[in-house]
């Protein structure tokens, strides 16, 4: 697959308005009816974002940030931002006053756009703190307050007022004069080790990653369409589920919430998606569930489908030699069991893209084996993010595929993948310790330890947060934790053990099934703080533990747990905006309960 070369992504979507014309760009919700937006309206509006920002004297190279869940506003604003030589600034809109404050003074951003009241006040907390912030933009309609100016988003593009055609030429003519390594945009790290860190990233960094990505996948064109929901502050959303639809002239549907998900995928059946791993293990779970509790015919024949799909794809694309009889075997499993899994997700999905976190293999088998294969990828904010990614061509369940086009793997003596190509970033803004630290010899390193097997690269976990006990042993905790999910009593998991004599382990069980063992018990419990410490359940879980501690080796084995009944949020602090484990804050929060299983060593 060819594609096409762009000096800057506001090149990019002149382009496509010519070419795509009156193709759908965008699609959204709009006071309850679906709406959408083809190219060339996309493009205008993005020419209008960038007229009234020059009215504000925005020049090539401010930094102006966008504080708003994802909705088309977002992307509309961006491509403003970008049209006038301006730098985007996305803001987590999980992110505390304190957080955003930080962002906010650290870029040094004048102007920010906010989705609506509730982000807006979070900004008028710390009005007094960011003094350098002139005017807020907002996506809906509100009354601000005189100490924080607010306009909305229509005004700042005065929508009725449809561009000349001498403001065109005026904006063009600054659309020219972006360069390809000029910076784009500077994402702050979500802090899971500290302090966030501004990494900047050019066009170039991100149009190649979009041009890689879309050659090696041979999955995406003008035909499909993608349903965002995750966060385009986070740049896997940012980079495959936008710029790389709006390359390749695709629809770009925004989803109402994360809750909505699958209501909406129903009515706008869509193509391809971006997920994260938390997602994809709640689907897992919950299609095993449903399976669970079938009769024992239609469980029979669910678990009959799924080993033949998993010799179907092993066969397939891991070896490449399919059979007649497999072939047949497959297209029965799927007529009777896969097609009506499929249906649930709108009928089209022709495969899912996964990053920010491991995936567990087993899981990851499931979805090519119902038809909906995942391309597992590996990447950071620092790498645009794309470094590698598995495809039809290339899979190995248990890695993150082959390397991208152009970019380079070598793995340092300590088992720290480094990495170098086009898609590095610029570096980290005003930290040249920082960076230096980072970029030694043109080679990235990732802070991720793995290995390299046939050209797939395997990640075994972050160096930093390997776990080294008191023995000297180095854990890799998430392969553990992974373990542990997997399990169907269990929702979420998290290993401790540095420098402790052995492993424990806080464990959120699956409500459901929990609730559902108490009616069977007739367990009478007021809470599930109290339901958790009845002795049928921690036996339970005492069992299943076990079983999973038979996998494991020696040294890597739970000795303790403790259960904890209401799972890990973004809101309670305890997993970043990208549903990683924020390891410091639940130690932090759970230190008492943590430390307490290690009081008695004799065991």
């Amino acid at each position: 697959m060819s594609c096409k070369y762009y000096r800057s992504i506001p090149d990019m979507l002149r382009s496509n308005a010519k070419e795509f014309g009156s193709r759908l760009a965008l699609k959204y919700r709009k006071q309850g009816e679906f709406v959408t937006l083809d190219y060339e309206n996309f493009y205008e509006r993005a020419l209008m974002v960038a007229r009234g920002l020059r009215k504000m004297n925005v020049k090539q190279g401010d930094r102006i940030a966008i504080l708003s869940e994802n909705r088309a506003g977002w992307v509309i604003a961006d491509m403003g931002i970008l049209c006038c030589g301006g730098i985007t600034v996305p803001i987590y809109p999980t992110n505390t006053p304190e957080q955003i404050e930080y962002t906010i003074n650290h870029s040094g951003a004048r102007i920010v756009f906010v989705s609506g009241k509730f982000q807006y006040s979070k900004l008028l907390k710390v009005r007094a703190s960011i003094p350098g912030v002139e005017l807020v933009v907002s996506f809906e309609r509100f009354l601000g307050d005189p100490a924080l100016l607010v306009t909305t988003f229509y005004q700042l593009s005065e929508i009725d007022s449809p561009i000349t055609a001498e403001e065109k030429q005026e904006i063009e003519a600054i659309i020219d004069q972006v360069k390809p390594e000029d910076m784009l945009t500077l994402i702050y790290t979500s802090g899971t080790t500290g302090v966030p860190k501004g990494v900047m990233l050019s066009h170039a960094n991100i149009l190649t990653n979009t041009e890689y990505l879309t050659k090696q996948s041979g999955a995406i064109d003008q035909n499909d369409v993608l349903l965002s929901f995750l966060p385009l502050s986070h740049i896997l959303e940012r980079t495959a589920g936008y710029y790389m639809t709006i390359r390749n002239g695709a629809l770009m549907a925004f989803a109402d919430s994360i809750e909505k998900v699958a209501e909406n995928m129903a009515e706008i059946r869509p193509t391809v998606m971006v997920c994260v791993p938390r997602l994809f293990e709640k689907i897992y779970h919950r299609i095993f569930e449903n399976a669970h509790q079938m009769p024992a015919v239609k469980k029979n024949l669910f678990h009959w489908a799924v080993e033949v799909g998993k010799k179907y794809i092993d066969a397939t694309y891991i070896h490449k030699q399919p059979t007649t009889l497999l072939n047949m075997q497959y297209a029965l499993a799927d007529r009777l069991v896969f097609s009506k899994i499929r249906a649930k997700f709108g009928g089209n999905m022709k495969l899912f893209c996964s990053g920010g976190a491991p995936l567990d293999k087993n899981i990851n088998e499931f979805f090519w084996v119902i038809g909906i294969p995942i391309f597992e990828g590996y990447g950071l904010t620092e790498t645009s993010p794309a470094l590698c990614f598995n495809n039809f061509e290339h899979i190995r369940f248990g890695s993150v595929g082959v390397a991208l086009e152009k970019t380079e793997f070598k793995i340092a003596e300590d088992g720290e993948i480094l990495v170098r190509g086009p898609q590095i970033m610029l570096g980290y803004y005003n930290d040249p310790v920082a960076t230096a630290e980072a970029i030694q010899d043109g080679w990235f390193k990732t802070g991720d330890i793995g290995h390299i097997e046939d050209g797939f690269v395997f990640i075994t976990d972050r160096k930093k947060e390997l776990i080294i006990t008191a023995g000297g042993k180095n854990i890799a905790p998430q392969p553990i934790e992974n373990e542990l999910k997997m399990d169907k009593y269990v929702s979420s998991a998290y290993v401790y053990g540095d420098r402790k004599p052995y492993l424990t382990a806080l464990i959120v069980p699956n409500l459901e099934r929990l609730l559902e063992i108490a009616k069977e018990k007739h367990i009478h419990y007021y809470e599930l703080d109290d339901l958790v410490m009845h002795e049928p359940i921690q036996k339970l879980f005492e069992q299943r533990l076990a079983d999973i501690n038979n996998r494991l080796a020696p040294y890597e084995t739970i000795k303790k747990f403790v259960l904890i009944p209401h799972d890990f949020s973004i809101e309670g602090g305890e997993l970043t905006p990208t549903l990683k484990l924020r390891r410091k804050v639940i130690y932090e929060k759970y230190k008492h309960r943590i430390e307490d299983m290690y009081i008695d060593h004799s065991n």
